[in-house]
């Protein structure tokens, strides 16, 4: 069965063709971060317009790439939430109007899904249940897969994500965005030991998470550093509070890890190709004997392969949606 799927739900508009859920027969990123990285983050008008642009650039291309035209494919799907809404109100009337004009089947996914999902194109032994980590620039969530499209939320964070966070302290320190892979690149060259920012822990919620404080503590650090005339050294802050954030995510997964017997744990979201992420993962999981699974960065971030992966085993289980699908901006994990 093979799938046109279609993301647009922030700054990468992106067309693949998926063949049964793990085969990627083509994948097409127009991505936009030249643009924004002239306002420090991302402007949602803008990246509409840009979406409106390029759709139809993609999805041709995603075809081509795969050797087949629209008639080919047995099913159209589209990222409808959540997202930057006019964003996702371009994928969203694409995809209608391509399924519409070749009377095909539409399937609306959820982006975190798709996130989830993009485990299962490079490990074709994956099958649930498993544990996944969703770290991204919206969300930080502990999810228990129990089945293909059945999610139990463990936690998730009470403010900022941890992608949100990299990309705050990354313009705090200079570096503008994006702010995840210019944090975990100067990382490399600091002392992660240099500076002790605090852990953030809910109380009663041992899988919550909460970044707001960390984020807090650096911008502290940088203002009392500036009015005491003290020097600072962006690797060894850049380094100090990225060791900080994977700190709690590795102890928390880990925790959820034992606490449920999974012996299974996926990473997912942008922040899932941190460096120091993936290093503390993979040394955490050979010491519980835990099987890890990472995509390849390029399916970390926003990409249309994963949707298409997800909408495979939703079309299986004979979701459908119609002409009424609608964007919604802040669509949960589990919802219809």
């Amino acid at each position: 069965m093979r799938i046109l799927a279609i993301e647009s739900s922030c700054d990468e508009t992106a067309a693949a063709v998926v063949e049964n859920g793990r085969t990627v027969l083509s994948s097409i990123i127009s991505s936009q971060i030249d643009i924004h990285t002239l306002y420090g983050g991302v402007v949602p008008e803008i990246a509409s317009r840009k979406h409106m642009e390029h759709i139809d650039y993609v999805v041709e291309r995603a075809l081509s790439e795969a050797g087949m035209a629209l008639e080919d494919v047995d099913a159209v799907a589209v990222t409808y939430g959540p997202g930057l809404v006019g964003a996702l109100l371009v994928g969203v009337a694409y995809a209608k109007a391509l399924a519409y004009a070749a009377k095909l089947p539409l399937v609306g996914v959820h982006h975190i899904e798709g996130h989830i999902s993009a485990n299962y194109i490079e490990n074709k032994e994956l099958e649930p249940p498993f544990l996944c980590l969703v770290v991204s620039g919206g969300h930080t969530h502990l999810v228990r897969v129990a089945d293909y499209g059945v999610y139990e939320i463990l936690g998730k964070t009470h403010d900022d994500a941890a992608g949100e966070a990299f990309d705050k302290v990354a313009r705090a320190i200079g570096l503008g965005y994006p702010g995840g892979p210019k944090i975990d690149q100067l990382a490399k060259e600091g002392n992660p030991h240099a500076i002790a920012f605090p852990r953030g822990q809910i109380a009663d919620s041992p899988y919550d998470f909460s970044f707001s404080g960390v984020k807090s503590a650096v911008l502290n650090y940088l203002n009392q550093s500036a009015m005491q005339g003290i020097e600072v050294n962006p690797a060894d802050v850049a380094a100090s509070f990225q060791k900080s954030v994977v700190d709690v995510l590795v102890e928390k997964t880990m925790a959820a890890e034992k606490n449920t017997g999974m012996k299974k744990l996926a990473l997912a979201g942008g922040v899932a190709s941190n460096s120091a992420l993936r290093a503390g993962m993979q040394a955490a999981c050979k010491k519980e004997k835990i099987e890890l699974f990472c995509p390849s960065p390029v399916l970390c971030t926003d990409n249309a392969a994963m949707i298409g992966a997800a909408a495979y085993y939703e079309f299986q289980k004979g979701v459908r949606h119609g002409l009424d699908l609608n964007a919604v901006p802040n669509l949960q994990l589990g919802e219809r």
